[in-house]
């Protein structure tokens, strides 16, 4: 896949989520953008499990059989230093653990997902690569 259509995919997934507010009981979390992010990118995943609360996907989680969300992630893709990241791949910025946030590389140094200044919908947030907690190359 080229970058214009990593682009215009991840284009794509980012409409789907831009509006919506961060909850944990709906598909407006980082986990569902993270799923859909990867199946636009040509990547299979397993259902995500339902929960409505922190304690919910915290439980959610340990039935993926993994303690964190950089454990999952790092199942399902090759991780990459920070700055080997492109348009579309996936990177994580501290939160609340054992969650921490997911993001979209959106190139350069900005990366599109919730803040927590602001959760009632997504920004695009200007990073540093030393802000980033991890990074995975999906789909390429």
């Amino acid at each position: 896949m080229n970058l214009k259509e990593r682009a215009d995919r991840t284009t794509d997934v980012i409409e789907r989520f831009r509006d919506k507010p961060f909850a944990w009981g709906t598909r407006g979390n980082c986990i569902h953008l993270a799923k859909a992010q990867a199946k636009a990118m040509g990547v299979r995943t397993r259902a995500v499990p339902k929960f409505s609360t922190y304690a919910g996907a915290v439980k959610a989680l340990k039935s993926t059989g993994h303690n964190s969300l950089e454990e999952l992630l790092d199942w399902y893709f090759p991780r990459i230093p920070s700055a080997k990241m492109i348009v579309g791949d996936i990177a994580m910025l501290p939160g609340l653990a054992p969650f921490n946030a997911l993001v979209i590389a959106a190139g350069g140094q900005k990366v599109l997902g919730w803040h927590e200044s602001d959760m009632s919908r997504m920004w695009p947030i200007e990073v540093t690569k030393a802000e980033i907690v991890a990074a995975w190359a999906v789909g390429r």
